[in-house]
């Protein structure tokens, strides 16, 4: 059956009236009665169904209110997936073309970047290309494609009230908390770390065997030198933080200390994330001999992060803001790189 022969049976049935569309419909029902026993005592082959026909019978499962309760040749589930193969083939049409295609310098200045820094996701590389005033940078989705790594979405989980005071104080907050470091004879080290919410900058760090709140009130005054010091300063519930001594300490400096819930890390979600990201780019690479040894890993990291590592939250940006090189195609940029902790990472300048 043609489409001009369905348009022909639409208009003629159009002007019959109602009693002759029930004869119609009851003569032909009586014999499609008669065919479809035949098809199933096996005496007629089964129908070849065209491809008009399937067209119609997704049109009318479309409009048709009872359209199921009238299929008679097929299952209504075999109309479904006619469907969906049609809406596959409309969208395969309209999509046609993609994403432009990228120069293969383009392409070897990923790579590069890649076997350099093995460590870093297609997200973080785009970051760096953009730091480097670089016009023609294609999507982390893109970079993806020709480095082959594979991709996790972060989720994160936050109550309004908590996340509205972060928002609105972001300037003057700054959070700490500790990292238990193992050495290679297994004795463990604790690391302070101090960051600010504003730029992501961590602001102070040190390393040592036994804390206590003597020596966390030293690890303050080092940290808010020249009076620079945060307005509030986000912390869980160690007994080294809320210790008597060091609380007051902090309330004569002005400083109001808010304690995060019990059993709640994401309240310190940012602080936390850095002992994660210190964790996963930095300790399960390189095992720290002893306390000098991890204090001079984490120096040359801090500088590198605060540095050189691009943020999502800084618009791609490290906390400490360079100065911006001039724009150029990546076909013709020549990239200086500076290895970093041996080679783990690379810093990058623009030769050309």
């Amino acid at each position: 059956m043609s489409i001009l022969q369905i348009l022909h049976c639409l208009i003629q049935t159009h002007f019959m009236t109602t009693a002759q569309k029930d004869l119609e419909i009851l003569a032909l029902r009586s014999q499609l009665a008669i065919v479809q026993q035949q098809c199933i005592n096996k005496k007629l082959p089964r129908p070849r169904l065209s491809n008009t026909f399937r067209r119609l019978w997704v049109l009318l499962s479309k409009i048709f209110i009872n359209w199921s309760s009238a299929l008679v040749l097929v299952k209504p589930e075999t109309v479904i997936s006619w469907r969906k193969r049609a809406f596959k083939s409309y969208w395969r049409r309209k999509s046609k073309g993609g994403r432009p295609k990228i120069s293969w310098a383009t392409i070897v200045l990923i790579r590069k970047i890649h076997r350099e820094n093995p460590l870093l996701s297609p997200e973080k590389i785009h970051e760096q290309l953009c730091l480097l005033n670089i016009a023609d940078v294609p999507a982390p989705n893109t970079i993806a494609k020709y480095i082959h790594e594979p991709r996790t979405t972060p989720t994160e989980k936050q109550k309004q009230s908590w996340q509205t005071f972060l928002r609105n104080h972001a300037t003057g907050i700054w959070a700490m908390d500790f990292a238990v470091v193992p050495t290679l004879t297994f004795k463990p080290l604790y690391v302070l770390l101090i960051i600010s919410h504003h730029r992501r900058r961590i602001e102070h760090f040190s390393v040592t065997r036994h804390p206590t709140a003597e020596w966390l009130i030293q690890q303050i005054r080092e940290a808010t030198f020249f009076g620079k010091r945060p307005k509030y300063l986000i912390h869980d519930n160690d007994s080294t933080f809320i210790a008597q001594s060091f609380q007051h300490y902090l309330i004569k400096c002005h400083i109001a200390s808010k304690r995060t819930a019990f059993h709640s890390p994401w309240q310190n979600g940012i602080c936390e994330r850095l002992v994660g990201i210190i964790r996963r780019e930095l300790l399960d690479h390189i095992i720290p001999l002893n306390q000098r040894h991890l204090e001079r890993l984490l120096t040359e990291y801090v500088n590198y992060y605060n540095k050189a590592r691009t943020h999502q939250s800084l618009n791609r940006e490290p906390p400490d803001l360079p100065e911006r090189p001039k724009i150029s195609r990546a076909g013709d940029t020549v990239l200086e790189s500076t290895p970093i902790l041996g080679g783990l990472y690379h810093s990058y300048k623009k030769v050309s």
